[in-house]
C-alpha cells in the first residue's frame, strides 16, 4: 500500500518562494517515477514537474527556470522548490507516484500566491 502526504503549501507574495514536500510510504518509492501536479479552480490538473527513479527531470514550460524537483530515496521523499512565484501558480499541488500501470496520489496542498 502506497500513501503520499504533501506538506509545505501556504500563502506567499508574488516573487516569493515555497518548498513542497511529499512523504511516501511503501517499498516501491525508489523504483518509481514521481511527479508534482497542480489544479487551479476551473482548470484541469496539469503536470508541473517529474523525476524518474534515475533522477532525470522534466518541467512544464510555465515553471522552467523557477521550480526544481528533487528526490531523496533514502528518506522516501520528493520535493518541489518553487521560486519567483506568480499569482498564476496558485493551485492545489498534488504529489504523484507512478509504478508500472499504477498511479498514486496525495491529498494535495494549497499554494496561494498574492499579487
Amino acid at each position: 500500500q502506497v500513501q503520499l502526504v504533501e506538506s509545505g503549501g501556504g500563502l506567499v507574495q508574488a516573487g516569493g518562494s515555497l518548498r513542497l514536500s511529499c512523504a511516501a510510504s511503501g517499498s516501491i518509492f525508489s523504483i518509481s517515477a514521481m511527479g508534482w501536479y497542480r489544479q487551479a479552480p476551473g482548470k484541469q490538473r496539469e503536470l508541473v514537474a517529474a523525476i524518474t527513479r534515475g533522477g532525470s527531470t522534466n518541467y512544464a514550460d510555465s515553471v522552467k527556470g523557477r521550480f526544481t524537483i528533487s528526490r531523496d530515496n533514502a528518506k522516501n521523499m520528493v520535493y518541489l522548490q518553487m521560486n519567483s512565484l506568480k499569482p498564476e501558480d496558485t493551485a492545489v499541488y498534488y504529489c504523484n507516484l507512478g509504478y508500472l500501470k499504477f498511479d498514486y496520489w496525495g491529498q494535495g496542498t494549497q499554494v496561494t500566491v498574492s499579487s
